[in-house]
């Protein structure tokens, strides 16, 4: 019954990056389809430095990180989801001499990940990382920190973006940089390190003295990973820059690879459906790959890839925008063309699915709900004061909007 209570509990929030199961999709019914600054909004807290991950949710919190705009001082911020009253806003880290950060980016843009603890007498925890700066484990009651490491690193090039996952015991993060490129486990509760590995892929840039040809772009990646389940084992699903990988989640042993030379800065997080993997392969000129679970390729289509926002599966469609605004639903099966349309402005925010609707939200503080099916239906258009570039959470009837500067709870009113 405790392991129930413990999966429901997950199941209902949001515990991570794209939701219960990293994929952007909801069970809940009954949100809102419109809102204004004046309409269908709960409460608005302002979120103080710049920050762009994505709010989770857990038990009656919503936690995201934020960081001064030179990354010099490093928060977590966790904010009552019924009060909209901050509860916990703690600096993490000090960071006396940041690495260079692109301005588009922030020094707190991936997304924490959290965990009920309710079968165990051990504290629900989140955790959080800024990739090289430091990764740190705490309690969620009071935002006390429990552990941190300071020793993962690498030359994030233009700013850190790849969230950590959780498995079993495991805290699982990526650290694609410039420099060098790896996976690394670390157990949950102590924080030591279980397994690291480094990526295989030879990127065939480096000149007889030694110097790479190229800049640290074609190096680097930014993506989530994800875990599936193959033969009754779990893989782990990573995207590297060039390649895609699958893992042994236990040991970090690599199972297969999968290389795309043309692209680069891969950034979003796979979906799987029926025993594929979808995923988009970067930035230069990216496509969408279909993938079975052994590293077979199905198909791969070209037209309307994503660079940043991550792709959404329902009923054998796959729905994705790419960064310019062009919506594109593909069958899944085949990777056939459905339709394709621009709803405007630009996007580095995931979409979410919901009660047959999908939500985007863009750069420019706009969100568009469409239905999710075979045609391109608009369903409503709203507006914020600011833009997104963090991720929705969704939680019971409210949907947590992270804008540029402040955390929203929106909800249709009675």
């Amino acid at each position: 019954m405790r392991l129930y209570v413990v999966a429901l509990v997950l199941f209902a929030q949001w515990p991570q990056f794209r939701g219960p199961e990293g994929n952007g999709v909801s069970p809940a019914t009954g949100l809102p389809i419109a809102w204004s600054e004046s309409e269908n909004v709960r409460w608005k807290t302002r979120v103080h430095g710049k920050g762009w991950s994505s709010p989770i949710v857990l038990g009656d919190k919503v936690w995201m990180t934020t960081a001064t705009p030179d990354g010099k001082e490093l928060f977590v911020v966790a904010i009552h989801k019924d009060t909209g009253q901050i509860a916990v806003d703690q600096k993490i880290f000090d960071v006396p001499h940041p690495q260079a950060a692109h301005d588009f980016n922030s020094y707190a843009s991936p997304t924490p990940v959290a965990e009920p603890r309710a079968a165990s007498r051990e504290p629900d925890r989140v955790y959080v990382t800024f990739g090289s700066p430091g990764t740190a484990a705490l309690d969620a009651a009071s935002g006390r920190i429990l552990w941190t490491r300071r020793d993962l690193e690498c030359n994030h090039f233009r700013g850190a973006g790849s969230s950590p996952i959780l498995f079993r015991d495991l805290l699982i993060m990526h650290f694609d940089g410039s420099d060098v490129q790896y996976l690394v486990a670390l157990d949950k509760r102590t924080g030591k390190t279980v397994w690291k590995t480094n990526r295989s892929i030879d990127f065939r840039d480096v000149e007889p003295n030694g110097k790479v040809k190229a800049d640290g772009d074609f190096r680097k990646a930014f993506a989530t990973p994800q875990i599936v389940t193959w033969q009754g084992r779990p893989v782990l699903i990573s995207l590297g820059s060039q390649a895609a990988y699958a893992y042994d989640p236990l040991t970090g042993r690599e199972l297969w690879r999968l290389e795309e030379r043309a692209q680069f800065s891969s950034s979003t997080r796979p979906v799987v459906g029926d025993g594929i993997v979808y995923y988009a392969t970067g930035f230069n000129t990216g496509q969408v790959f279909a993938v079975r679970f052994d590293g077979t390729l199905v198909w791969k289509a070209a037209r309307g890839a994503p660079n940043k926002p991550s792709m959404l599966l329902a009923g054998g469609l796959l729905f994705m925008v790419n960064d310019s605004g062009v919506v594109t639903c593909l069958d899944a099966a085949t990777g056939a063309e459905v339709w394709h349309a621009r709803i405007a402005d630009s996007y580095s925010a995931s979409p979410v699915l919901a009660d047959g609707r999908i939500y985007f939200f863009s750069e420019d503080g706009r969100a568009t709900v469409i239905e999710a099916g075979r045609a391109f239906k608009v369903l409503a258009e709203s507006t914020l004061d600011d833009g997104f570039m963090a991720s929705p959470a969704i939680d019971g009837r409210a949907i947590y909007l992270r804008t540029k500067s402040a955390l929203y709870r929106v909800e249709q009113r009675p």
